[in-house]
């Protein structure tokens, strides 16, 4: 799933793009399409078409999703990292929290950004990634590093911890919502902003987390047992 290519013309930086939903990829395409600078010269949707296309296409920067159809993004960002330590690697993820973050620095990327980010941040995100490939940027590194940092854990807000109280009581996201007087959307922010603070991708970690830091104790409902 390649296009004609090669190194760009014109001081065109190359770029492929790696996501197995073609409106995704056809979406980047865009972005870059309106940027000067640029020239995508070959899409993957998958690791293994990935390591090919970007065997060929000599791309200066790969632009990848987080969660392949083969494999894992962050397994495909070591396998490129180990055989062009002059590539840039932005990795793109809908899945948010520390946990993924660190692990695409710890895999070697050049950037981490969110899909639900504007283009022109994967677009700046790619610029950095083609002229500092080794130094990692995120939006959230700072706060990540300070919550990886501070012995007294994540900080939650007043109504984040109604929320994780709730979430402790066992009550469903509509329960919480009519607890809280708010909007089942605005419960499920709620929500994903405490898994994102705790690093927890799902309830049952989110709640373990909390009981070990001290933010719930057994005697509020939740117990590890």
């Amino acid at each position: 799933m390649t296009d004609s290519g090669g190194r760009g013309n014109g001081g065109e930086t190359p770029v492929v793009l790696v996501d197995d939903h073609e409106l995704i990829r056809t979406g980047l395409r865009h972005a870059f399409d309106r940027e000067p600078g640029f020239r995508v010269v070959g899409e993957a949707a998958s690791c293994a078409e990935a390591l090919t296309v970007v065997r060929d296409r000599q791309p200066q920067v790969v632009i990848l999703d987080i969660r392949l159809p083969d494999g894992s993004g962050l397994d495909l960002t070591r396998r490129l990292r180990a055989n062009r330590p002059d590539l840039g690697i932005v990795v793109l993820t809908m899945y948010g929290g520390d946990e993924h973050l660190f692990g695409a620095l710890d895999a070697g990327a050049s950037a981490f950004v969110p899909k639900d980010s504007p283009a022109d941040e994967v677009v700046a995100a790619a610029r950095h990634a083609a002229s500092a490939p080794s130094a990692f940027t995120a939006a959230d590194l700072a706060t990540a590093m300070k919550r990886r940092l501070t012995p007294s854990g994540p900080q939650l807000s007043q109504r984040e911890r109604e929320v994780l109280k709730l979430l402790a009581d066992g009550l469903s996201v509509a329960l919480i919502a009519r607890q809280l007087y708010i909007s089942e959307s605005t419960a499920k922010t709620h929500i994903s902003k405490i898994y994102d603070k705790l690093g927890a991708a799902n309830r049952a970690q989110a709640l373990m987390a909390a009981l070990k830091i001290g933010l719930l104790s057994s005697t509020d409902g939740f117990s590890p047992t």
